[in-house]
């Protein structure tokens, strides 16, 4: 069996307790700098896992993610922040937390054993044939995270497997394996710190290369937001803005002709005849915005 580890002892931790405070925390902090770094080695798969989720929800199907304890929290934040950054509909994206609701506010460890109820849980979801599901495990040994994975690959979806020691179980017959290889924890075992850094910083990383893959990114912005709140329709107005080289006065008007839509509002500005019209090129350029733009008279 492998070594694990994400349970080793660090070598610069002896005597933590009784450290100067200001000396602790730089300990602390450069445990979290040496696990972020842990994700350059790991962009390739990335890259496959990023192109593999965007197939799946270009083709109708969804994206899952799966895991127990911090690792699943940090995948449920990732998942959550979908649909507002990226406009992907919510039932295109399923979170799978071992406990459920129950771990939001008591976060367990008893759940991340049960293996039947990850099993019944991409039951439940419905998770087969033409969706991915992503399953992620500081150790790569988690009893949840490990049959939620085999259960949807038995059920035909696409797996990708996440996890922070060389060697994880996890990774067997996963479609792609990112390894996040982070140094032992100042606190031993604790993978809530530097484990689950480097994932926090992979699935970032992950999902905006999904959203790039969708045509819901161009140049710096999202322009697929769901623009439900105060501070982001005053972002879609930026954005619109910033595209097209109009005022925001202008920018303004086109949202409102678009219902919301930042897509719809730029390709207005940019001659699209109408809303059909926009629709209709966005449609034909997969959704995305340059290809769709490129397609549009200017005035």
């Amino acid at each position: 069996m492998p070594s694990v580890k994400t349970e080793e002892r660090h070598d610069k931790s002896e005597g933590l307790d009784v450290m100067h405070p200001a000396l602790a925390l730089r300990l602390l902090a450069s445990g979290q700098q040496a696990a972020a770094r842990a994700v350059d080695a790991a962009i390739e798969p990335l890259a496959m896992a990023a192109q593999i989720a965007a197939d799946v929800l270009a083709g109708g199907g969804r994206l899952a993610y799966a895991g127990a304890g911090s690792s699943g929290l940090m995948a449920m934040t990732d998942a959550l922040e979908l649909p507002g950054t990226y406009g992907i509909a919510h039932d295109k994206v399923v979170v799978l937390l071992a406990g459920g609701a129950a771990s939001l506010t008591d976060l367990a460890g008893g759940y991340e054993d049960d293996m039947d109820l990850a099993r019944k849980d991409v039951r439940d979801a419905g998770i087969g044939n033409g969706d991915c599901l992503i399953a992620v495990s500081a150790s790569g040994s988690t009893p949840y995270a490990l049959a939620a994975a085999d259960e949807a690959r038995q059920r035909g979806a696409r797996v990708i497997a996440m996890a922070n020691n060389p060697g994880a179980v996890l990774f067997d017959g996963a479609d792609v394996a990112v390894l996040l290889q982070t140094p032992p924890e100042v606190i031993s075992g604790s993978t809530r710190m530097g484990a689950a850094t480097a994932q926090k910083i992979a699935f970032n990383m992950f999902s905006t290369l999904v959203g790039i893959h969708l045509g819901h990114v161009y140049d710096g912005h999202m322009v697929n937001l769901k623009a439900d709140n105060a501070k982001l329709r005053g972002r879609a107005v930026r954005i619109v803005s910033d595209i097209a080289g109009i005022g925001a006065t202008e920018a303004g008007r086109y949202l409102t002709a678009s219902s919301g839509s930042v897509k719809i509002a730029i390709l207005l500005a940019a001659g699209a005849r109408d809303v059909a019209a926009a629709e209709t090129a966005l449609a034909e350029a997969g959704q995305n915005l340059r290809r769709a733009l490129s397609s549009v008279a200017p005035h």
